[in-house]
Protein backbone atom coordinates (compact mmCIF):
# COMPACT_ATOMS: atom_id res chain seq x y z
CA UNK A 1 0.00 0.00 0.00
CA UNK A 2 2.81 2.35 0.87
CA UNK A 3 4.43 1.77 -2.50
CA UNK A 4 1.18 2.44 -4.30
CA UNK A 5 0.70 5.72 -2.49
CA UNK A 6 4.25 6.78 -3.20
CA UNK A 7 3.75 6.05 -6.88
CA UNK A 8 0.58 8.18 -7.08
CA UNK A 9 1.00 11.33 -9.12
CA UNK A 10 -0.60 14.59 -8.06
CA UNK A 11 -2.01 16.66 -10.88
CA UNK A 12 -4.05 19.28 -9.09
CA UNK A 13 -3.43 21.84 -11.82
CA UNK A 14 -4.38 19.48 -14.69
CA UNK A 15 -1.15 20.12 -16.60
CA UNK A 16 -0.02 16.49 -17.00
CA UNK A 17 -3.49 15.36 -18.05
CA UNK A 18 -3.63 18.02 -20.75
CA UNK A 19 -0.10 17.21 -21.93
CA UNK A 20 -0.88 13.51 -22.16
CA UNK A 21 -3.95 14.07 -24.34
CA UNK A 22 -2.47 16.94 -26.34
CA UNK A 23 -4.81 19.69 -25.15
CA UNK A 24 -2.79 22.73 -26.14
CA UNK A 25 -5.37 25.25 -25.00
CA UNK A 26 -5.47 23.97 -21.43
CA UNK A 27 -1.67 23.74 -21.23
CA UNK A 28 -1.27 27.32 -22.44
CA UNK A 29 -3.87 28.51 -19.94
CA UNK A 30 -2.21 26.68 -17.03
CA UNK A 31 1.28 27.91 -17.93
CA UNK A 32 0.14 31.48 -18.47
CA UNK A 33 -1.39 31.42 -15.00
CA UNK A 34 1.74 29.89 -13.42
CA UNK A 35 4.82 29.69 -15.70
CA UNK A 36 6.82 27.86 -13.03
CA UNK A 37 4.66 24.74 -13.54
CA UNK A 38 6.58 23.96 -16.74
CA UNK A 39 9.41 22.76 -14.49
CA UNK A 40 7.13 20.63 -12.30
CA UNK A 41 7.58 16.86 -12.43
CA UNK A 42 5.58 13.85 -11.32
CA UNK A 43 6.11 12.77 -7.74
CA UNK A 44 7.70 9.34 -8.07
CA UNK A 45 9.34 9.00 -11.47
CA UNK A 46 10.05 12.73 -11.86
CA UNK A 47 8.68 12.85 -15.40
CA UNK A 48 8.43 16.35 -16.80
CA UNK A 49 5.72 17.55 -19.15
CA UNK A 50 8.20 17.09 -22.03
CA UNK A 51 8.77 13.45 -21.02
CA UNK A 52 5.01 12.75 -21.09
CA UNK A 53 4.48 14.56 -24.40
CA UNK A 54 7.41 12.81 -26.12
CA UNK A 55 6.46 9.34 -24.87
CA UNK A 56 2.87 9.78 -26.05
CA UNK A 57 3.83 11.16 -29.45
CA UNK A 58 2.23 14.56 -28.91
CA UNK A 59 4.36 16.37 -31.48
CA UNK A 60 2.48 19.69 -31.26
CA UNK A 61 2.82 19.64 -27.50
CA UNK A 62 6.53 18.82 -27.77
CA UNK A 63 7.03 21.72 -30.19
CA UNK A 64 5.19 24.13 -27.92
CA UNK A 65 7.14 23.08 -24.83
CA UNK A 66 10.48 23.34 -26.62
CA UNK A 67 9.71 26.94 -27.54
CA UNK A 68 9.77 27.76 -23.85
CA UNK A 69 13.32 28.82 -22.91
CA UNK A 70 12.86 27.27 -19.46
CA UNK A 71 12.43 23.77 -20.94
CA UNK A 72 15.59 21.70 -21.27
CA UNK A 73 15.39 19.12 -24.11
CA UNK A 74 17.72 16.91 -22.05
CA UNK A 75 15.79 17.07 -18.77
CA UNK A 76 16.11 13.90 -16.69
CA UNK A 77 13.56 11.81 -14.83
CA UNK A 78 14.19 9.59 -11.81
CA UNK A 79 16.12 7.05 -13.93
CA UNK A 80 18.06 9.75 -15.81
CA UNK A 81 16.06 9.07 -18.95
CA UNK A 82 15.67 11.94 -21.39
CA UNK A 83 12.54 12.69 -23.45
CA UNK A 84 14.50 11.48 -26.49
CA UNK A 85 15.02 8.08 -24.86
CA UNK A 86 11.30 7.72 -24.14
CA UNK A 87 10.36 8.81 -27.66
CA UNK A 88 12.80 6.24 -29.11
CA UNK A 89 11.47 3.59 -26.73
CA UNK A 90 7.87 4.10 -27.84
CA UNK A 91 8.61 4.60 -31.53
CA UNK A 92 7.49 8.23 -31.80
CA UNK A 93 9.53 9.16 -34.85
CA UNK A 94 8.20 12.71 -35.23
CA UNK A 95 9.07 13.48 -31.61
CA UNK A 96 12.52 11.93 -32.03
CA UNK A 97 13.15 14.15 -35.06
CA UNK A 98 11.89 17.27 -33.29
CA UNK A 99 13.97 16.67 -30.17
CA UNK A 100 17.12 16.08 -32.21
CA UNK A 101 16.47 19.27 -34.16
CA UNK A 102 16.09 21.07 -30.82
CA UNK A 103 19.57 19.94 -29.80
CA UNK A 104 18.81 16.89 -27.66
CA UNK A 105 22.01 15.05 -26.79
CA UNK A 106 22.08 11.53 -28.26
CA UNK A 107 25.01 10.64 -25.99
CA UNK A 108 23.10 10.77 -22.70
CA UNK A 109 23.13 7.58 -20.58
CA UNK A 110 20.35 6.46 -18.25
CA UNK A 111 20.91 5.08 -14.73
CA UNK A 112 18.97 1.83 -15.23
CA UNK A 113 21.33 0.02 -17.58
CA UNK A 114 23.62 2.80 -18.80
CA UNK A 115 21.88 2.97 -22.18
CA UNK A 116 21.49 5.70 -24.77
CA UNK A 117 18.60 6.51 -27.08
CA UNK A 118 20.28 4.27 -29.68
CA UNK A 119 20.04 1.30 -27.29
CA UNK A 120 16.37 2.05 -26.64
CA UNK A 121 15.46 2.19 -30.34
CA UNK A 122 17.33 -1.07 -31.04
CA UNK A 123 15.94 -2.93 -28.01
CA UNK A 124 12.31 -2.05 -28.75
CA UNK A 125 12.65 -2.59 -32.50
CA UNK A 126 11.78 0.93 -33.65
CA UNK A 127 13.83 0.87 -36.83
CA UNK A 128 12.65 4.27 -38.10
CA UNK A 129 13.77 5.94 -34.87
CA UNK A 130 17.02 3.99 -35.00
CA UNK A 131 17.67 5.19 -38.54
CA UNK A 132 16.91 8.78 -37.54
CA UNK A 133 19.36 8.66 -34.63
CA UNK A 134 22.06 7.02 -36.74
CA UNK A 135 21.61 9.59 -39.52
CA UNK A 136 21.83 12.47 -37.07
CA UNK A 137 25.01 11.03 -35.59
CA UNK A 138 26.70 11.23 -39.00
CA UNK A 139 26.24 14.98 -39.22
CA UNK A 140 26.32 16.10 -35.58
CA UNK A 141 29.17 16.83 -33.20
CA UNK A 142 29.17 13.13 -32.28
CA UNK A 143 30.98 12.24 -35.49
CA UNK A 144 33.69 14.78 -34.63
CA UNK A 145 34.10 14.31 -30.88
CA UNK A 146 33.37 10.60 -30.48
CA UNK A 147 33.57 9.24 -33.98
CA UNK A 148 30.58 7.74 -35.78
CA UNK A 149 31.82 4.14 -35.62
CA UNK A 150 32.39 4.40 -31.88
CA UNK A 151 28.87 5.73 -31.36
CA UNK A 152 27.25 2.89 -33.35
CA UNK A 153 29.15 0.39 -31.19
CA UNK A 154 28.51 2.20 -27.90
CA UNK A 155 28.12 -0.17 -24.92
CA UNK A 156 25.65 -0.03 -22.07
CA UNK A 157 26.44 -0.70 -18.42
CA UNK A 158 26.54 -4.46 -19.04
CA UNK A 159 28.75 -4.31 -22.10
CA UNK A 160 26.01 -4.76 -24.70
CA UNK A 161 26.04 -2.79 -27.95
CA UNK A 162 22.79 -1.83 -29.73
CA UNK A 163 23.46 -4.75 -32.10
CA UNK A 164 23.51 -7.18 -29.16
CA UNK A 165 20.15 -5.88 -27.96
CA UNK A 166 18.55 -5.98 -31.40
CA UNK A 167 19.75 -9.54 -32.01
CA UNK A 168 18.54 -10.75 -28.60
CA UNK A 169 15.13 -9.12 -29.00
CA UNK A 170 14.54 -10.52 -32.53
CA UNK A 171 14.72 -7.20 -34.38
CA UNK A 172 16.07 -8.05 -37.87
CA UNK A 173 15.40 -4.61 -39.39
CA UNK A 174 17.37 -2.94 -36.60
CA UNK A 175 20.12 -5.54 -36.98
CA UNK A 176 20.38 -4.69 -40.67
CA UNK A 177 20.52 -0.93 -40.09
CA UNK A 178 23.23 -1.29 -37.44
CA UNK A 179 25.35 -3.64 -39.54
CA UNK A 180 25.00 -1.35 -42.53
CA UNK A 181 26.16 1.52 -40.31
CA UNK A 182 29.35 -0.22 -39.21
CA UNK A 183 28.32 -2.19 -36.10
CA UNK A 184 30.89 -4.84 -35.15
CA UNK A 185 29.32 -8.18 -35.99
CA UNK A 186 31.56 -10.20 -33.67
CA UNK A 187 31.74 -7.86 -30.65
CA UNK A 188 31.45 -9.68 -27.30
CA UNK A 189 29.41 -8.59 -24.30
CA UNK A 190 30.44 -8.00 -20.72
CA UNK A 191 27.67 -9.05 -18.35
CA UNK A 192 24.66 -9.00 -20.69
CA UNK A 193 23.28 -12.50 -21.22
CA UNK A 194 26.39 -14.58 -20.72
CA UNK A 195 29.83 -12.91 -20.71
CA UNK A 196 31.61 -13.09 -24.04
CA UNK A 197 28.41 -13.51 -26.08
CA UNK A 198 28.42 -12.18 -29.65
CA UNK A 199 25.27 -10.96 -31.41
CA UNK A 200 25.12 -14.39 -33.05
CA UNK A 201 25.03 -16.08 -29.63
CA UNK A 202 22.15 -13.86 -28.57
CA UNK A 203 20.26 -14.36 -31.84
CA UNK A 204 20.64 -18.12 -31.40
CA UNK A 205 19.25 -17.79 -27.90
CA UNK A 206 16.29 -15.73 -29.13
CA UNK A 207 15.62 -18.09 -32.03
CA UNK A 208 15.33 -15.46 -34.75
CA UNK A 209 16.10 -16.91 -38.18
CA UNK A 210 15.99 -13.45 -39.77
CA UNK A 211 18.55 -12.04 -37.32
CA UNK A 212 20.83 -15.05 -37.77
CA UNK A 213 20.52 -14.72 -41.54
CA UNK A 214 21.52 -11.03 -41.40
CA UNK A 215 24.45 -11.66 -39.05
CA UNK A 216 25.83 -14.54 -41.11
CA UNK A 217 25.51 -12.49 -44.30
CA UNK A 218 27.65 -9.78 -42.69
CA UNK A 219 30.43 -12.15 -41.69
CA UNK A 220 29.49 -13.39 -38.20
CA UNK A 221 31.77 -16.27 -37.18
CA UNK A 222 29.92 -19.46 -36.22
CA UNK A 223 32.95 -20.68 -34.27
CA UNK A 224 33.18 -17.77 -31.82
CA UNK A 225 32.91 -18.96 -28.21
CA UNK A 226 31.47 -17.19 -25.21
CA UNK A 227 33.04 -17.17 -21.73
CA UNK A 228 31.65 -20.67 -21.11
CA UNK A 229 33.25 -22.01 -24.27
CA UNK A 230 29.99 -22.46 -26.19
CA UNK A 231 29.51 -21.64 -29.86
CA UNK A 232 26.17 -20.24 -31.15
CA UNK A 233 25.22 -23.72 -32.41
CA UNK A 234 25.30 -25.05 -28.84
CA UNK A 235 23.22 -22.10 -27.61
CA UNK A 236 20.54 -22.76 -30.25
CA UNK A 237 20.40 -26.45 -29.31
CA UNK A 238 20.11 -25.63 -25.61
CA UNK A 239 17.12 -23.36 -26.24
CA UNK A 240 15.57 -25.88 -28.67
CA UNK A 241 15.80 -23.64 -31.73
CA UNK A 242 16.39 -26.48 -34.15
CA UNK A 243 16.12 -24.58 -37.44
CA UNK A 244 18.57 -21.95 -36.16
CA UNK A 245 20.92 -24.69 -35.00
CA UNK A 246 20.91 -26.23 -38.49
CA UNK A 247 22.11 -22.94 -40.00
CA UNK A 248 24.67 -22.44 -37.22
CA UNK A 249 26.10 -25.93 -37.44
CA UNK A 250 29.81 -25.49 -38.28
CA UNK A 251 29.64 -28.48 -40.59
CA UNK A 252 26.98 -26.85 -42.82
CA UNK A 253 27.89 -24.80 -45.88
CA UNK A 254 29.23 -21.29 -45.38
CA UNK A 255 26.82 -18.51 -46.39
CA UNK A 256 27.62 -15.84 -48.94
CA UNK A 257 29.00 -12.80 -47.11
CA UNK A 258 28.42 -9.15 -47.97
CA UNK A 259 31.70 -7.75 -49.39
CA UNK A 260 31.79 -4.70 -47.14
CA UNK A 261 35.61 -4.20 -47.16
CA UNK A 262 35.57 -3.37 -50.88
CA UNK A 263 35.60 0.37 -51.55
CA UNK A 264 33.20 0.37 -54.49
CA UNK A 265 30.70 -1.61 -52.40
CA UNK A 266 30.73 1.01 -49.64
CA UNK A 267 30.15 3.71 -52.27
CA UNK A 268 27.11 2.04 -53.85
CA UNK A 269 23.99 4.13 -54.29
CA UNK A 270 20.88 2.98 -52.46
CA UNK A 271 19.21 1.33 -55.47
CA UNK A 272 22.25 -0.77 -56.40
CA UNK A 273 22.87 -1.66 -52.77
CA UNK A 274 19.29 -2.82 -52.21
CA UNK A 275 19.44 -4.85 -55.42
CA UNK A 276 22.66 -6.65 -54.45
CA UNK A 277 21.47 -7.24 -50.89
CA UNK A 278 18.31 -8.86 -52.20
CA UNK A 279 20.33 -11.09 -54.52
CA UNK A 280 22.64 -12.09 -51.66
CA UNK A 281 19.69 -13.05 -49.46
CA UNK A 282 18.15 -15.07 -52.29
CA UNK A 283 21.37 -17.02 -52.77
CA UNK A 284 21.60 -17.70 -49.04
CA UNK A 285 17.95 -18.79 -48.93
CA UNK A 286 18.71 -21.44 -51.54
CA UNK A 287 21.57 -22.58 -49.33
CA UNK A 288 19.24 -22.69 -46.34
CA UNK A 289 16.75 -24.84 -48.26
CA UNK A 290 19.51 -27.35 -48.91
CA UNK A 291 20.59 -27.35 -45.26
CA UNK A 292 17.06 -27.70 -43.88
CA UNK A 293 16.02 -30.26 -46.49
CA UNK A 294 17.53 -33.13 -44.53
CA UNK A 295 16.02 -31.97 -41.24
CA UNK A 296 12.50 -31.85 -39.92
CA UNK A 297 12.30 -28.08 -40.29
CA UNK A 298 10.71 -26.31 -43.21
CA UNK A 299 12.11 -23.21 -44.82
CA UNK A 300 10.18 -20.13 -43.60
CA UNK A 301 8.63 -18.00 -46.29
CA UNK A 302 10.43 -14.72 -47.04
CA UNK A 303 9.27 -11.76 -45.00
CA UNK A 304 8.97 -9.56 -48.07
CA UNK A 305 8.09 -11.64 -51.11
CA UNK A 306 7.48 -10.10 -54.47
CA UNK A 307 8.55 -12.97 -56.68
CA UNK A 308 5.38 -13.02 -58.78
CA UNK A 309 5.75 -9.47 -60.01
CA UNK A 310 9.41 -10.04 -60.83
CA UNK A 311 8.67 -13.21 -62.79
CA UNK A 312 5.99 -11.42 -64.79
CA UNK A 313 8.40 -8.66 -65.71
CA UNK A 314 11.09 -11.14 -66.73
CA UNK A 315 8.73 -12.95 -69.07
CA UNK A 316 7.98 -9.69 -70.89
CA UNK A 317 11.62 -8.68 -71.33
CA UNK A 318 13.61 -9.47 -74.40
CA UNK A 319 16.16 -12.32 -74.49
CA UNK A 320 18.92 -9.88 -75.41
CA UNK A 321 18.88 -8.58 -71.83
CA UNK A 322 19.88 -11.91 -70.29
CA UNK A 323 23.12 -12.06 -68.34
CA UNK A 324 25.88 -13.38 -70.62
CA UNK A 325 27.55 -15.19 -67.70
CA UNK A 326 24.76 -17.36 -66.29
CA UNK A 327 22.13 -17.00 -69.07
CA UNK A 328 19.54 -17.29 -66.32
CA UNK A 329 18.88 -13.83 -64.90
CA UNK A 330 18.37 -10.47 -66.54
CA UNK A 331 21.18 -7.93 -66.49
CA UNK A 332 20.66 -5.67 -63.51
CA UNK A 333 24.12 -4.25 -62.73
CA UNK A 334 26.39 -2.20 -64.98
CA UNK A 335 30.15 -1.87 -64.43
CA UNK A 336 31.51 1.64 -64.65
CA UNK A 337 33.30 2.84 -66.76
CA UNK A 338 33.46 -0.03 -69.24
CA UNK A 339 29.66 -0.34 -69.42
CA UNK A 340 29.46 -4.15 -69.33
CA UNK A 341 26.36 -5.60 -67.72
CA UNK A 342 25.55 -8.71 -65.69
CA UNK A 343 22.95 -9.95 -63.23
CA UNK A 344 23.12 -9.20 -59.52
CA UNK A 345 23.97 -12.76 -58.52
CA UNK A 346 26.93 -12.96 -60.90
CA UNK A 347 28.12 -9.59 -59.60
CA UNK A 348 28.06 -10.95 -56.08
CA UNK A 349 29.92 -14.07 -57.18
CA UNK A 350 32.73 -11.82 -58.43
CA UNK A 351 32.79 -9.63 -55.31
CA UNK A 352 32.45 -12.16 -52.49
CA UNK A 353 33.40 -15.56 -53.82
CA UNK A 354 35.53 -16.03 -50.69
CA UNK A 355 34.70 -14.89 -47.18
CA UNK A 356 36.65 -11.68 -46.38
CA UNK A 357 39.71 -12.28 -44.24
CA UNK A 358 39.93 -9.63 -41.47
CA UNK A 359 43.71 -10.15 -41.20
CA UNK A 360 44.29 -9.17 -44.83
CA UNK A 361 45.72 -5.69 -45.09
CA UNK A 362 44.24 -4.93 -48.52
CA UNK A 363 41.78 -6.69 -50.79
CA UNK A 364 42.31 -7.03 -54.53
CA UNK A 365 39.48 -5.38 -56.43
CA UNK A 366 37.47 -7.78 -58.62
CA UNK A 367 37.87 -7.46 -62.38
CA UNK A 368 35.24 -7.28 -65.09
CA UNK A 369 34.89 -10.75 -66.67
CA UNK A 370 34.42 -9.21 -70.13
CA UNK A 371 37.25 -6.68 -70.49
CA UNK A 372 39.44 -7.66 -67.48
CA UNK A 373 39.52 -4.10 -66.13
CA UNK A 374 39.20 -3.39 -62.42
CA UNK A 375 35.67 -2.84 -61.15
CA UNK A 376 35.62 0.66 -59.64
CA UNK A 377 31.91 1.44 -59.58
CA UNK A 378 28.56 -0.31 -60.04
CA UNK A 379 25.23 1.15 -61.11
CA UNK A 380 21.74 -0.19 -61.71
CA UNK A 381 20.66 -1.10 -65.24
CA UNK A 382 17.33 0.29 -66.38
CA UNK A 383 15.53 -2.25 -68.57
CA UNK A 384 12.79 -1.24 -70.97
CA UNK A 385 9.72 -3.43 -70.88
CA UNK A 386 8.21 -4.11 -74.30
CA UNK A 387 4.57 -3.63 -73.34
CA UNK A 388 4.89 -0.28 -71.59
CA UNK A 389 8.01 1.15 -73.26
CA UNK A 390 9.16 2.58 -69.98
CA UNK A 391 12.15 2.10 -67.76
CA UNK A 392 11.62 -0.44 -65.00
CA UNK A 393 14.05 -1.78 -62.45
CA UNK A 394 13.33 -5.50 -62.66
CA UNK A 395 15.35 -6.45 -59.65
CA UNK A 396 14.60 -3.57 -57.31
CA UNK A 397 14.24 -4.59 -53.72
CA UNK A 398 10.69 -5.16 -52.44
CA UNK A 399 11.52 -2.63 -49.75
CA UNK A 400 12.27 -0.08 -52.46
CA UNK A 401 9.06 -0.86 -54.37
CA UNK A 402 6.86 -0.44 -51.32
CA UNK A 403 5.81 3.07 -50.50
CA UNK A 404 7.20 4.42 -47.30
CA UNK A 405 5.01 4.14 -44.29
CA UNK A 406 3.28 7.41 -43.60
CA UNK A 407 4.17 9.04 -40.34
CA UNK A 408 1.73 8.29 -37.59
CA UNK A 409 -0.21 11.54 -37.35
CA UNK A 410 -2.27 10.26 -34.46
CA UNK A 411 0.60 8.98 -32.37
CA UNK A 412 -0.66 10.70 -29.28
CA UNK A 413 -4.36 9.90 -29.58
CA UNK A 414 -4.48 6.13 -29.19
CA UNK A 415 -1.01 4.81 -28.51
CA UNK A 416 -1.18 1.64 -26.47
CA UNK A 417 2.52 2.00 -25.70
CA UNK A 418 2.38 5.62 -24.63
CA UNK A 419 2.93 6.91 -21.16
CA UNK A 420 0.23 8.25 -18.88
CA UNK A 421 0.19 9.11 -15.21
CA UNK A 422 -1.68 7.87 -12.19
CA UNK A 423 -3.85 4.79 -12.42
CA UNK A 424 -4.44 2.83 -15.59
CA UNK A 425 -7.97 3.66 -16.70
CA UNK A 426 -8.74 0.22 -18.02
CA UNK A 427 -7.54 -2.66 -20.15
CA UNK A 428 -8.81 -1.03 -23.31
CA UNK A 429 -7.73 2.49 -22.48
CA UNK A 430 -4.48 2.16 -24.44
CA UNK A 431 -2.37 3.89 -21.79
CA UNK A 432 0.55 2.59 -19.80
CA UNK A 433 1.31 4.16 -16.47
CA UNK A 434 4.42 6.25 -16.10
CA UNK A 435 5.10 4.73 -12.72
CA UNK A 436 4.94 1.17 -13.99
CA UNK A 437 7.51 1.57 -16.71
CA UNK A 438 9.21 -1.79 -17.09
CA UNK A 439 12.87 -2.13 -16.28
CA UNK A 440 14.84 -4.25 -18.73
CA UNK A 441 16.21 -7.52 -17.50
CA UNK A 442 18.54 -9.46 -19.76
Amino acid sequence: MGQGLSCRIRDDHGLFTAVQFGDLEIVETVLNRDPSLVKQTTVYDRHSALHIAAANGQIEMVSMLLENPSVNPDCLNRHKQTPLMLAAMHGKITCVEKLIQAGANILMFDSLNGRTCLHYAAYYGNSDCLQMIVSSARTSHVAVSWGFSRFVNIRDGKGATPLHLAARQRRPECVHILLDSGALVCASTGGYGLPGSTPLHLAARGGSMDCIRELLAWGADRLNRDASGRIPYAIALKHKNGACAALLNPSSAEPLVWPSPLKFISELNQDAKALLEQALMEVNREREKTILKGTGYSMPSPSHSDATATDDNISEASDSQLCCICFDQLCAIEVQDCGHQMCAQCTLALCCHNKPNPTTASLTAPICPFCRSNIARLTVVKVKVNTADQELDLYSSPKQRKSRKSQNLSEGSSSFRGLSFGKVVGRSSGRVSLDNECIDKP
